[in-house]
């Protein structure tokens, strides 16, 4: 029961700001807010690490647990779905560019890092009376999803109409399950990590301040340091490689990005197999944005 009202607690507020009337004045500020929100999240995250005694002798731990991560979530995802373009056909045709795309760099991920630092610090010169009260990040995390909602209502595009895209639908249940599994296989190597907590971890999609709070939440702040680096990684990863994976298979190089091909790697993804990629790309980021807090929230709630 227990876990039923957690699930209905975080993810509500997603499914009201989705229900909301859509202004663009209202998306415009949710955007800008979204942005102030995660900051804040990663501070707070980096806090608790920070607080956390058994931080030093972890450390190499979490440098192996996100290396296996990174490797199994993204390795596993982009082979299913290179062997997808291969069984079905599907290329990627370059195209000309009308208008040049503007590519995000690497400097949003290092300010993202420079949060959680800076939030370990704080944690260490702070009194204890000025560190955020107990449930902080369970407040953020709802105003998070409330604006994704807002947002997610602000693209134009409806849940019907994201899974009635067949290509992104297909391209969506791949990247889920391959990626679903590799939390299986994690969990299989090391013995100290539950079935469920595997999943759990694996279920961020590159939604590294949603999967680093919930970790940190349900299972305290070495295995949310351990979600949120190897989502931030895979972001890393997919701005880099995304436009070499495009030479090879449309689909891999969308799913390199996750939940992030909706927002901060779109532009990188457009720019690299043309205009003619938006149905695909929104679709499939539509459908992993909504399913992937769902996901985590349930597996974590199961132990």
């Amino acid at each position: 029961m227990q876990g039923l009202t957690t699930l209905f607690l975080i993810l509500s507020p997603m499914f009201v700001g989705f229900a909301l009337p859509s202004h663009h004045k209202a998306v415009a500020l949710s955007e800008r807010l979204l942005g102030y929100i995660v900051f804040a999240l990663l501070i707070i995250i980096g806090i608790e690490l920070g607080l956390e005694k058994n931080f030093t002798k972890e450390l190499s731990n979490i440098v192996q647990y996100v290396s296996v991560l990174l490797l199994l979530t993204i390795g596993l995802g982009s082979m299913s779905l290179i062997a997808f373009d291969k069984i079905t056909h599907r290329h990627q045709q370059q195209t000309a560019r009308t208008s040049p795309q503007r590519q995000p760099s690497l400097t949003g991920s290092l300010a993202q890092l420079g949060c959680l630092a800076g939030g370990f610090i704080l944690a260490k010169i702070l009194p204890t009376h000025l560190l955020p009260p107990n449930g902080s990040t369970t407040a953020l995390l709802m105003a998070l999803l409330l604006l994704v909602g807002i947002s997610l209502k602000g693209s134009g595009i409806s849940l019907r109409q994201a899974i009635l895209n067949k290509q992104g639908l297909q391209i969506s249940v791949i990247f889920i399950l391959s990626t679903l599994f590799a939390g299986v296989i994690f969990a299989s190597i090391f013995g100290e990590v539950s079935l469920f907590k595997g999943l759990a971890l694996a279920s961020g999609f590159g939604w590294y301040s949603l999967s680093g709070s919930i970790m940190t939440d349900n299972y305290g702040a070495i295995w949310g340091s351990v979600a949120l680096l190897n989502d931030l990684g895979r972001e890393i990863i997919a701005l880099i490689f995304i436009p070499v994976m495009m030479r090879y298979s449309a689909s891999s190089a969308i799913g390199l990005g996750g939940v992030t091909s909706l927002d901060f790697t779109l532009p990188t993804i457009i720019g690299a197999g043309g205009t003619q990629m938006m149905p695909v790309v929104i679709s499939f980021g539509f459908i992993t944005n909504v399913i992937s807090p769902i996901l985590m929230v349930f597996f974590s709630s199961l132990g």
